[in-house]
């Protein structure tokens, strides 16, 4: 695991990144290694995106230094999937063509598809399970089916570095198994995913995390960033642990005497959202 800049595939220096006057990231260091699958996770407005939005060269820092190896090829080995897509309804573009755009970066003007390039696409619609969709208009498919061809296009990419902004939330069983098993084997193959959650499970599943709120609260593997008095700090909610999980110590819903108790947060596996 990466300790320092050099072995990072992110690194940030007192970054602070704005939209205009209104502040999204306070002043924050942290880094992401090199190799690892990282969790972003935070309440919402936390800054998730925005740093994904600075590490893919969308936002500049305004103050501090965001290093990025990946962009500073040529051209940049990164994907960025973002989160919502739209789809223009009368633009006649195929799934096999959406897929086809993650290869225009490599290709440049005016270059023609080389057998190399037709098979990355195949590749990725096969992993996404989305290849007998191919010569669907993008417009007739289900969100979730959607979401795999814009998964599948970054995967096309090739890329070292790939960003994914919340790519599973609110998607169908199949697609979620689906775009899990494309994150696990990508991490596989030595690239470097970063993602944007508000999965617990997601985040403690995770080599790296990064928590957020309005600032980066705390960095590193999961046991030492999902902390009691990280999480706290971060949702402004108190939590306790009871049977080795992890609990928000909500007063209002706290069990009486008789009744089954009701557990709102876990730490195990299968645990649902974080509050918002």
């Amino acid at each position: 695991m990466a300790s320092d800049g050099g072995q990072a595939a992110v690194s940030a220096d007192g970054v602070v990144l704005a939209y205009g006057e209104r502040l999204a990231l306070a002043a924050s260091d942290f880094l992401i290694p090199a190799g690892t699958l990282t969790a972003l996770i935070g309440p919402n407005g936390s800054g998730k995106s925005t740093i994904l939005n600075g590490i893919a060269g969308l936002l500049r820092p305004t103050a501090g230094r965001l290093r990025v190896p990946a962009a500073e090829q040529s051209p940049p080995a990164l994907a960025y999937v973002l989160q919502s897509t739209q789809v223009n309804e009368t633009m006649p573009v195929t799934v096999r063509e959406v897929v086809g755009m993650g290869r225009y970066a490599d290709l440049g003007p005016f270059r023609r598809f080389t057998d190399r390039d037709h098979a990355l696409c195949a590749e990725a619609m096969e992993r996404l399970a989305i290849a007998d969709l191919a010569g669907r208009h993008l417009a007739e498919l289900s969100g979730g089916q959607r979401q795999r061809v814009f998964v599948a296009q970054g995967l096309a990419q090739a890329a070292g570095l790939l960003l994914l902004d919340e790519p599973i939330t609110g998607l169908d069983l199949p697609s979620t198994q689906r775009i899990r098993s494309a994150i696990t084997e990508e991490r596989a193959r030595g690239v470097t995913v970063v993602l944007t959650t508000h999965e617990l499970a997601d985040a403690a599943a995770a080599d790296w995390v990064v928590l957020l709120a309005g600032r980066v609260v705390a960095a590193g593997p999961p046991e030492d960033v999902l902390t009691t008095a990280h999480l706290e700090q971060a949702y402004g909610v108190s939590f306790r642990t009871e049977g080795g999980r992890l609990l928000v110590d909500d007063a209002a819903h706290r069990p009486r005497l008789g009744r089954h108790k009701e557990t709102h947060v876990r730490s195990g596996p299968d645990v649902g959202a974080l509050p918002e």
